[in-house]
């Protein structure tokens, strides 16, 4: 699979002067709710009206969809509003449903994109349509997997692809449902730019009130749209109650986030410039989340050393750390003066977390 500009001629036939939104429900609850929420969705920047169908969650017990009954829902919504409807499908008796319930996009989930098997199943069944389907990345960070279900896709005579951007599951606490790994992300990009990227900042954090704040950093990264998942009452949503915002929290919200538009050859640079940035951004932040967790072992360290009475500073581990390192740095470009310099930054706050720690 190659990158080609024919990639993004679905949606750059939508010709929107904003980034593509697509926004409804996690899940489609009752007939009453998903209408309700499509009609205050109407006449606003969303391009496509979304609620998933079947919802397998991670435990068995919780809402599990209404399932097909729904796409008839979806069908009064493209009735009543005239917006175009899309939902998740994860199996080839989804996709076959929703082909005749003429759904407008499909996107097929993490959970699926993870299986090579289940996307072979899945691109066999939608060989040959003309509707954009959408690849989540897979819930373990692993780019080749992503791209080798794009690719069956792809192979499969699905021309009009894209891919969602919804973090990354992690063993971790974080702060994020789905830790984003935007450098992943910017690899993506490199690979494919011509393929369109939508974030999904409702899976990616879990809380609605971090979702503007991932969106401004995935518009900032150039990705072509938003996935926002959008409830009237959120509160009593069936599923994912917490990352769901209302239809006026919503538009608030596409209002206030930061659009570049290229118009000319200066903004064109500094589209290029700012894109950089925040490229270096999302990095330093990775680099100071790092240091931090490095932090916690040294605390770890200093416990360990204060029981047993042992010194803080162990110099022939040290030496060997260096060593190390500047043969590491050297092989991505870096001097070995500043090599040394962060090291031993990093090597003094160490000392001063395990002082603080035996001392304490």
């Amino acid at each position: 699979m190659e990158n080609t500009k024919e990639m993004r001629t679905w949606l750059d036939d939508l010709k929107l002067d904003h980034p593509l939104v697509i926004a409804g429900p996690c899940s489609a609850e009752t007939e009453e709710q998903v209408l309700k929420i499509a009609h205050e969705l109407k006449n606003t920047d969303v391009s496509y009206f979304r609620a998933g169908i079947w919802k397998p969650r991670t435990r068995p017990g919780n809402f599990e969809g209404v399932g097909a009954l729904g796409l008839k829902w979806l069908q009064k919504v493209k009735a009543e509003t005239g917006m175009k409807v899309c939902t998740e499908v994860a199996n080839a008796a989804h996709v076959k449903l929703a082909l005749e319930h003429d759904i407008d996009l499909l996107w097929i989930g993490a959970r699926s994109t993870v299986s090579p098997f289940i996307m072979q199943e899945i691109a066999d069944a939608l060989n040959g349509t003309d509707k954009p389907v959408l690849i989540k990345n897979p819930v373990n960070p692993d780019l080749s997997l992503w791209l080798g279900g794009i690719e069956r896709i792809y192979k499969s005579g699905v021309k009009n692809i894209g891919a969602i951007h919804r973090g990354f599951s992690t063993y971790q606490k974080t702060k994020y449902r789905n830790i984003p790994e935007w450098q992943l992300a910017i690899e993506f990009q490199n690979k494919f730019p011509d393929i369109p990227l939508i974030n999904d900042p409702s899976h990616i954090t879990g809380k609605r009130d971090m979702i503007f704040d991932v969106s401004q950093t995935a518009l900032d990264l150039n990705f072509d749209g938003l996935m926002i998942e959008t409830h009237y009452d959120p509160e009593n949503a069936w599923s994912d109650a917490a990352q769901q915002v209302t239809p006026e929290t919503l538009v608030q919200i596409m209002k206030d986030l930061k659009i570049r538009k290229e118009s000319d050859q200066e903004a064109e640079y500094n589209n290029a410039l700012n894109n950089l940035r925040a490229q270096i951004d999302v990095i330093d932040n990775q680099i100071i989340e790092q240091i931090g967790k490095r932090m916690v072992a040294a605390d770890s360290i200093g416990a360990l050393k204060k029981k047993k009475n042992v010194a803080v500073l162990q110099s022939k581990r040290w030496n060997e750390i260096l060593g190390k390192m500047v043969l590491e740095g050297e092989q991505h470009g870096l001097s070995e003066e500043f090599i040394l310099k962060m090291f031993k930054a990093i090597h003094q706050e160490s000392i001063n977390h395990q002082e603080k720690i035996i001392n304490g």
